[in-house]
């Protein structure tokens, strides 16, 4: 088959990227004609939190990729849309994030599709944003209109579709593995290139930060008095989508002298570092409907604190691959301390639940899809 992505890639970084390259690198593997139609503008940099958006990373793909997407652009979706109807690959996937890439997206999709011969697959991380705007629903309507079939990665995000729409078929397959960033290093290594100390109990917050990530409460959590007789350390590692001053207060306001904080996007090469020196990967989430994170730890084989909202108790099971807890700093609190006190080993559970999350599984729910809505 012929298989266009159009969506965020090399020279843009992030999970997106990395998600859509890895996806259309297995495409290729498995004999597919593939190409990525990525962004000349993704987003206008007044509505960008971030230093910047592109990777400093080298480009390590051997598939096409052409940057011709203007997200703001009308004039530019009509003519991108006129020539990829025009190329007639089999399936268009799109992965949707956000209301705002609605207009852009939907809007080529509706040309495309017009050639009777493509169909439009989605790959939704979200229907419904974390932080919400009064237009959102709107803009939702107009994109999940013009979808041919649906891919949700979690049961919280195949639910919302229905929201819009009851009747385009659809399918659960969880998030692949990362496993784009290297193989595992000895923990020896990683820490000493972060100069982590040994014998301490590392645990290991990764990813932009946001308010709705939980940080605050995990900062709190680790005031916990019963934590206190344990060598624990938090390295805090990604991006401040927010003022990181909110969370510097917190800190100084507890005492708090076992944090380090790398206020930084953290390149691909570097990523193996930070997971492998750790013990413990927590994700302390107030909302969410999967996270790339649970499966970059997944592929390091490190264990797993998460809270229970959204997708991510379907991600990590509780006693098999870590812990799952409550959206709140007591709960949090008391599952470091499990962790701390018993020194649980989940090494042999998490090798086994990792075979799970496989790249050919996801291949293959796009096949199965695409034949359903071909009948």
């Amino acid at each position: 088959m012929k298989i266009t992505l159009i969506g965020t890639a090399y020279p843009y970084r992030g999970g997106l990227a990395s998600f859509n390259e890895r996806l259309i690198s297995q495409f290729q593997s498995e004999g597919e004609e593939v190409e990525i139609k990525t962004f000349t503008l993704q987003y206008p940099s007044i509505l960008f939190p971030g230093k910047t958006q592109f990777s400093s990373s080298e480009n390590t793909n051997n598939f096409p990729i052409e940057r011709c997407v203007n997200s703001v652009n009308p004039f530019n979706w009509i003519s991108l849309g006129r020539k990829i109807k025009k190329e007639k690959p089999d399936i268009v996937i799109i992965k949707y994030w956000m209301p705002f890439m609605s207009p852009c997206f939907g809007t080529m999709a509706r040309i495309i599709k017009s050639n009777k011969k493509t169909k439009i697959i989605a790959i939704a991380d979200n229907i419904i944003p974390h932080e919400r705007r009064f237009f959102d629903s709107w803009l939702t309507k107009y994109f999940v209109g013009c979808i041919d079939a649906w891919i949700a990665m979690s049961k919280s995000v195949f639910d919302d579709i229905t929201l819009f729409n009851k009747t385009t078929p659809r399918s659960l397959c969880f998030h692949p593995l990362f496993d784009n960033f290297g193989e595992k290093i000895e923990k020896a290594q990683a820490q000493e290139v972060l100069g982590l100390n040994s014998k301490g109990i590392n645990i290991l917050f990764f990813g932009l930060v946001r308010d709705y990530k939980g940080l605050d409460f995990l900062i709190k959590a680790l005031s916990d008095a019963r934590l206190k007789d344990y060598p624990l350390h938090l390295t805090v590692a990604g991006e401040f989508y927010e003022s990181q001053s909110k969370y510097d207060e917190i800190i100084s306001q507890l005492g708090l002298k076992n944090i380090t904080i790398h206020n930084k996007f953290i390149a691909n090469e570097e990523v193996k570092n930070y997971f492998c020196a750790c013990d413990l990967v927590v994700l302390p989430y107030k909302t969410a409907t999967q996270s790339g994170v649970t499966q970059i730890a997944f592929h390091f084989e490190k264990p797993m604190l998460v809270t229970d909202v959204g997708g991510l108790a379907e991600i990590v099971k509780h006693g098999k691959s870590g812990f799952v807890c409550q959206p709140n700093v007591e709960s949090l609190a008391d599952s470091l301390y499990e962790f701390c006190k018993n020194k649980t080993d989940f090494s042999e559970s998490i090798i086994e639940e990792k075979k799970k999350f496989s790249w050919a599984n996801m291949t293959k729910s796009i096949r199965e899809l695409h034949n359903k809505i071909l009948r």
